[in-house]
């Protein structure tokens, strides 16, 4: 079962905070995204962008634009628990 995003907060030094419906909430680090994938490196270099973070319909994937984008399943496997 893919998890579904309840909460989605982008957080300072590129990390978001993420609540899932099954009540785990982890802090995602996507500064290691950015520093390994050539298309997040914008994150960084335009002002605003990462904070504009959203959350698709489904609730499932975690995108800033059609280039950049996260899947649930991945942000709730590597997250750091808290």
């Amino acid at each position: 079962m893919i998890p579904r995003i309840k909460e989605l907060k982008p957080m300072e030094n590129y990390c978001l905070s993420v609540l899932f419906d099954d009540g785990k909430k982890v802090i995602y680090d996507v500064k290691t995204d950015i520093e390994k994938i050539e298309s997040y490196g914008i994150l960084m270099t335009v002002p605003g962008l990462f904070s504009a973070v959203q959350l698709d319909e489904s609730r499932t994937c975690i995108f800033w634009n059609d280039k950049i984008d996260l899947p649930s399943d991945a942000v709730y496997e590597y997250g750091t628990p808290v």
